[in-house]
């Protein structure tokens, strides 16, 4: 015990060597409440067993590099899969807990866990076979860990190595949400009497992760990025797409949500899950964009749009989002257009 209390003041003390947005970062990872919501996510968890348990034949005999293993579950998973060992990597403390988990679930023979950051840690196999890791973030790239995998694959991963997953997709659509867009951007107009207008700008600039009623969706839903993970670079993480969202009905449209498909296309039978609000909740919700003005649509219309995501300059775990639409109809006095600034931080 007294050997395990060093090995965690030691990692305390690089925690705090690091910048301070990093060291939020992993410091966030430390309690046990952010495990328990990732764990009990049914959906997220229960898609990665299914992806590995279900797989036996690609991970037995296997060397697994789980990036990022929190509590170590995945982990576990690719053991019980029959791979030949499985080492997890994780920069929080929380790795401390997973040795015991590993520990008394018998499996520590088959696991070897590493307190550290990817890049600087030395690994004990020159290469391994599979990489496997839950590295998404709210829009799919706020605070991921994706740029941590990339280094992975490029470092570790055999030619013709496995990443589970190793697809994603960032969807769009046009939601109806007026009562709550006056709650959270038209309070500043009026608070006890007083013009709190210069809050509203900020408001407007920063996404809103929350959970979206399917019947608010106005429009079809438009992919608009998509990650071959053995192919995507992270430069490519900076992107712009124009898109068009298509009216299903006459109704307003206040805001943008977004959300991300996964899809572990090595499987024999691919496993997939959405984030989207057509289906069962996640943790990661889904981001909802308020725009400046509301649109008035009619069936069929289209609202031509652009998308401009980068990763903030300061800290590349933020997000700089950039937004323009533009509403042409034959009705001059519903045109609408405009270029929206978010910060997700």
């Amino acid at each position: 015990m007294a050997g395990e209390r060093m090995d965690i003041e030691v990692a305390e003390k690089q925690l705090k060597s690091l910048d301070h947005s990093e060291q939020h970062y992993f410091n966030s990872y430390n309690h046990h409440g952010i495990h328990e919501e990732m764990l009990k996510d049914e959906v997220r968890t229960r898609s990665y067993m299914n992806a590995i348990v279900q797989n036996k034949h690609i991970f037995k005999d296997k060397v697994v590099l789980d990036v990022g293993c929190g509590t170590g579950i995945l982990s576990m998973f690719a053991a019980k899969a029959g791979a030949k060992h499985v080492i997890g990597v994780d920069m929080s403390t929380i790795i401390f807990k997973a040795r015991e988990i590993v520990k008394v679930n018998g499996l520590s023979d088959k696991i070897t866990l590493i307190q550290g950051k990817m890049e600087e840690i030395d690994m004990p196999f020159p290469q391994v076979d599979i990489i496997i890791s839950e590295w998404m973030g709210y829009f799919l790239l706020y605070e991921s860990m994706l740029d941590t995998v990339l280094y992975a694959r490029d470092k570790f991963l055999a030619k013709d190595g496995l990443i589970f997953p190793d697809k994603a997709t960032i969807f769009v659509a046009g939601i109806e949400d007026g009562d709550y867009k006056e709650e959270k951007i038209g309070f500043w107009d009026n608070v006890y009497g007083f013009d709190y207008s210069p809050l509203k700008e900020t408001a407007l600039s920063e996404p809103l992760v929350d959970t979206v009623d399917m019947k608010a969706v106005v429009t079809d839903p438009t992919a608009v990025f998509t990650i071959d993970l053995y192919k995507v670079q992270p430069e490519d993480l900076a992107f712009s797409c124009p898109f068009d969202l298509t009216a299903r009905r006459d109704d307003f449209i206040h805001a943008l949500v977004a959300w991300f498909d996964i899809e572990f296309t090595a499987c024999h039978k691919p496993v997939r899950f959405s984030t989207g609000p057509h289906t069962k909740y996640t943790h990661w919700k889904q981001t909802v964009f308020y725009l400046q003005d509301m649109l008035t649509v009619q069936q069929g219309e289209k609202v031509e749009c652009s998308l401009h995501n980068r990763p903030n300059d300061k800290n590349k775990r933020d997000l700089d989002i950039k937004v323009e639409y533009r509403l042409e109809t034959q009705d001059p006095n519903r045109q609408a257009g405009g270029s929206c600034l978010y910060k997700m931080c």
